[in-house]
């Protein structure tokens, strides 16, 4: 056997695939998962415990040094190693390599700073890869699985989560520079780009967790990803009633993913709309999303996306950038992410049906 054959061989034993299906969507997924399940729960419930002034959320459980932290603080002390440990699981890591994770992603995302979840991203899951080559390859693998995973974790935060976070911070800083000079142009291309990863086996909410993206940035992002959302739930209503409205308005609309590829023709509808709502919020409302910047990516998921903007206007008004919360402000939201779409969309996509682009039948979930 060649040793590139005993090589695909090793790798395939140890369940170590490199493709974009592993690492940009199942790991770039799960990432988000472990965001939400983090620094996204512990800004809820920091927010609830102030608006509503209950006590036991607003007091400090734990002090670390100098820093105090509430409930909501710890979880979103948590978000490096809950996002590393969800890279894990996707990529399939035996026990004490995922264990060992928690480490690595609390170095990468301290080490990355700001930038800190695309650092955990790369280096969870190359940290990931070599663990599981060297899992259950000695008799002592207790010892010399987590030393090797985490080591080389550690490691390679040292040398490289700055320079990624900083990059990722960068990018970021220039998409929201850039729409903040040209709101019209910027926030149709955000609004639809965000919005068709949304709808793509990739994570919206990771990408813009991992490029900080806030701001108007961000609201524009909120456009384009309720556009797909509640564009597809109300424009396919006649196929999948209450079901489909709810199960892709407040849960996914990844769910067409199937019947866009059969005819892709079906997502024309909501990528114009994402394509209209983007400006209207970026130029006409200045709808900002100032909260955690996973927020942008999530759209009306489980109203995630509007929750992150009520977050950001109390952040702002914290911060006495802001006065109060307006009707104007709460209409622009309202019509972004729930009417414009839920109108805009069957429009657009009854003229598609009447040149016969898309038929009865095409956004019937399975």
């Amino acid at each position: 056997m060649s040793s590139n054959g005993g090589f695909k061989a090793f790798l395939k034993r140890k369940d170590i695939e490199i493709s974009v299906q592993r690492y940009l969507i199942d790991a770039l997924g799960a990432m988000a998962q472990g965001l939400f399940c983090s620094l996204l729960i512990g800004t809820i419930i920091d927010t609830l415990a102030v608006q509503f002034n209950i006590s036991c959320l607003n007091q400090t459980v734990a002090m670390i040094g100098e820093t105090s932290y509430t409930i909501g603080g710890l979880a979103k002390a948590m978000c490096g190693p809950a996002m590393a440990v969800a890279i894990g699981y996707a990529l399939h890591c035996p026990p004490l390599v995922l264990f060992s994770l928690v480490t690595v992603g609390f170095s990468s995302n301290a080490l990355g700073k700001a930038g800190g979840p695309l650092a955990v991203l790369f280096i969870a899951i190359i940290a990931s890869e070599i663990g599981k080559a060297i899992s259950k390859e000695t008799k002592i693998d207790i010892l010399v699985t987590p030393l090797v995973t985490i080591g080389a974790g550690i490691g390679l935060s040292a040398l490289i989560a700055e320079p990624i976070g900083k990059a990722a911070m960068k990018l970021g800083d220039v998409i929201m520079w850039a729409t903040n000079q040209q709101p019209f142009i910027m926030g149709i291309v955000v609004s639809v780009v965000v919005g068709i990863a949304l709808t793509l086996p990739i994570s919206s909410a990771a990408i813009c967790a991992s490029l900080l993206l806030t701001g108007l940035a961000g609201g524009a992002a909120v456009a384009g990803c309720c556009a797909q959302m509640i564009g597809f739930a109300f424009m396919s209503f006649k196929e999948n009633k209450w079901e489909g409205l709810i199960s892709q308005g407040i849960g996914t609309s990844m769910l067409q993913m199937s019947n866009i590829i059969k005819n892709p023709r079906i997502w024309i509808a909501p990528i114009l709309t994402s394509a209209i709502t983007g400006p209207i919020a970026t130029c006409v409302f200045h709808l900002e999303m100032n909260g955690a910047p996973i927020s942008s990516g999530m759209g009306t998921c489980g109203l995630v996306g509007q929750i992150g903007v009520y977050t950001g206007w109390l952040n702002d008004i914290a911060a006495g950038t802001k006065a109060s919360i307006t009707a104007f402000d709460w209409t622009g939201l309202i019509l972004i992410s729930f009417v414009l779409p839920a109108i805009l969309c069957p429009v657009i996509n009854m003229f598609l049906k009447k040149i016969g682009w898309v038929k009865d039948g095409d956004l019937k979930l399975e």
